[in-house]
């Protein structure tokens, strides 16, 4: 079984090489490939990311076939379907990384900053089940200097939005509570750049600060 910091080196690794263009990593897709697959997986690592369409977690950490679990939510919110399929796969697997994946410019996120900013009648409920989880993280902002300057307020809206749902799974799920302090599991949070095509894991990584 892989651990959670060799999980995230090859994750690592393999940001750095869809970023600089060498992104492709052979046979990974192929029939023999789809072949080793039929009868059971492996993946090395567990995304709860964006449904964004420019944020594919397979494309950009360079992974094939088997290599991750991936859950995709606009937003990447945590709601209890989604706590349970990253419970089933770190139970079931033994994958120890998860990864929070969120991205600059979200649409979610700018979607619940205007929906916060109009008044309540207009607010559209067919939105509440994404801005309402969003919502704590961003709605704090809203009442800072930050709040005057767009730019910077996304910037900080859309990482408070990734920590906060890296702190309700590290904190909202016994199975993943216990797999943390006894078997090796890491939460982490982490950022993708549509403009440099970096992933920033800014948050939960060991020697930093957890929120």
């Amino acid at each position: 079984m892989m651990t959670a910091l060799e999980a995230l080196a090859r994750l690592q690794e393999g940001n750095r090489r869809f970023a600089e263009g060498e992104g492709g990593i052979g046979n990974t897709s192929s029939a023999e490939r789809r072949n080793q697959l039929v009868s059971g997986q492996e993946p090395f690592a567990i995304i709860l990311g964006c449904s964004d369409s420019r944020a594919p977690a397979e494309i950009l950490f360079d992974q094939g076939l088997g290599d991750l679990f991936v859950i995709r939510v606009a937003g990447n919110v945590v709601a209890p379907s989604l706590v349970a399929s990253i419970e089933f796969a770190a139970e079931r697997f033994g994958t120890r990384l998860v990864v929070v994946l969120g991205h600059s410019s979200c649409g979610a996120v700018q979607a619940t900053i205007e929906e916060l900013k109009r008044p309540p009648e207009e607010r559209s409920p067919n939105m509440r089940s994404i801005v309402g989880r969003i919502r704590p993280s961003v709605e704090t902002l809203l009442h800072t200097d930050v709040e005057k300057n767009p730019d910077k307020l996304m910037h900080h809206a859309v990482r408070a939005n990734i920590r906060s749902s890296a702190h309700q799974l590290r904190n909202g799920s016994q199975i993943l509570e216990q797999l943390t302090e006894q078997d090796g599991l890491l939460v982490v949070g982490a950022e993708y750049s549509l403009e440099t095509g970096l992933v920033d894991f800014f948050d939960g990584l060991p020697g930093k600060p957890v929120r």
